[in-house]
């Protein structure tokens, strides 16, 4: 190791975690919110609604909590809760089999319906988000729950499909999807590119969040950055070390 990167390293000597909120797992800078829903609420917050005409729920992405609290279990024990509890609905996003979008269900309802008005399926939708949502648990269904269990007929389910509150996951079943959602998607993908690419070309690819967050971005990254920060922490595509100076972020080479 050149003296040059000896001296880099003990500038950003790793500080002891301190006053992390032990029963909840919440990661320890005293700065964010220490239970899910307030987490939740934060990260939404971050969500630009206008980029999208306020047309879609705000999206959170499971793996972002991680990035606020390091008890991965006990995150998806709160989050399960708020599902049962009818509050909360979880999507599979399909550009990777770990990435969930966690939508608030009276958001999904209200934006679901809006662009429902005036439409011929919106009898049919109405009705699924009564029947269906007060209880949903599920990523998808299939074409027997939904016929028989929910009494859905068969061009019932194609206007679900047509509406966007369905989508196709194989012969015979269905995933419960957020309608308009693939431009969320090719952003999202696209910011999570250039914020990696932003790290990696630092110095020794590794740099401060806060300095992270300060920086102009490129018109590729269209959220705010802290959106991807916690995205690239909580995915661990960049490792999250606490140090004197503040939080620093190293690229990982996959």
């Amino acid at each position: 190791m050149n003296r040059k990167r000896a001296l880099i390293l003990d500038t950003f000597t790793v500080k002891k975690r301190k006053n992390v909120t032990e029963a909840f797992g919440a990661v320890g800078d005293g700065d964010g919110p220490t239970d899910i829903r307030s987490t939740l609420e934060y990260l939404m917050s971050l969500f630009p609604r206008k980029l999208f005409n306020d047309t879609l729920p705000q999206i959170v992405i499971k793996h972002q909590l991680y990035s606020m609290h390091n008890d991965k279990t006990l995150v998806d024990k709160e989050v399960n809760k708020l599902r049962e509890q009818g509050d909360l609905l979880m999507f599979q996003l399909g550009f990777d089999a770990e990435a969930f979008g966690l939508v608030f269900t009276s958001d999904y309802k209200a934006k679901v319906l809006a662009g429902e008005e005036g439409k011929a399926t919106r009898a049919t939708v109405e009705r699924f988000l009564e029947k269906v949502l007060p209880s949903c648990t599920d990523l998808s269904f299939s074409k027997d729950k939904m016929l028989k269990e929910f009494l859905f007929t068969d061009s019932e389910i194609t206007q679900l499909v047509k509406s966007g509150v369905l989508t196709v996951r194989d012969a015979g079943s269905w995933w419960l999807s957020i309608p308009n959602s693939g431009k969320f998607t090719k952003y999202f993908i696209q910011g999570r590119k250039a914020v990696l690419s932003m790290v990696k070309k630092s110095k020794y690819g590794e740099v401060l969040k806060a300095e992270l967050e300060g920086r102009r971005t490129t018109s590729h990254v269209k959220f705010h950055i802290k959106y991807h920060v916690h995205d690239v922490v909580g995915a661990e595509l960049v490792q999250s070390i606490p140090t004197t100076s503040g939080t620093l972020l190293r690229f990982v080479d996959s």
